[in-house]
């Protein structure tokens, strides 16, 4: 169990239908780092320890911790580029088993695009493993389209490397100038 400071986020806490989207805090790590060792989620989430939970993500300002029913279920991480002519925005995500199959997920994505849309953001980017079926579908009922294919892209405790498919949401596919998770 290690703990620290949380870092002052960026994002404020976002409120979803049916979840919340919140800055992580020093008591996040313990909860974050028993989702990320969920068999169903360690596949895609490899090698992750204690200290990493509390560097890449509780003292980060580039995630938000999905709470549901006030647990916490996974996070989203956001990288923004700011850059006026490039306002993308690369997403990743982890939900924790008990969650999967009730579009919680989707709808944390949806939630942190709506958000990001109204600050000017118009593109969005995911890489899932290319072996990862459930997410992609997900993410293409979302409204993610397949870009290409990051060759050897992720390596896999057992040495493997593994493909990862690129994806992106642009907005302009949603005249109505939100994304809908349902």
């Amino acid at each position: 169990m290690v703990h620290g400071p949380a870092v002052h986020s960026k994002y404020p806490a976002l409120d979803g239908d049916r979840l919340r989207l919140r800055p992580p805090s020093a008591t996040d790590s313990d909860p974050l780092l028993a989702i990320l060792l969920e068999p169903e989620v360690s596949k895609w989430w490899t090698e992750y320890t204690s200290e990493l939970v509390l560097t890449e993500m509780v003292q980060s300002d580039k995630h938000l911790v999905i709470e549901i029913g006030g647990k916490v279920a996974g996070a989203v991480a956001v990288y923004e580029n700011n850059e006026p002519e490039y306002r993308a925005t690369a997403l990743h995500i982890f939900l924790g088993e008990r969650w999967y199959g009730k579009r919680y997920g989707a709808e944390a994505l949806a939630t942190v695009i709506n958000f990001l849309v109204a600050q000017g953001h118009y593109r969005f980017t995911l890489d899932p493993n290319a072996n990862n079926a459930p997410a992609i579908r997900s993410y293409e009922r979302l409204g993610f389209a397949r870009v290409g294919v990051a060759r050897d892209y992720q390596r896999m405790p057992d040495g493997e490397l593994n493909d990862a498919l690129l994806m992106d949401l642009v907005m302009r596919d949603f005249p109505d100038g939100r994304v809908d998770w349902r």
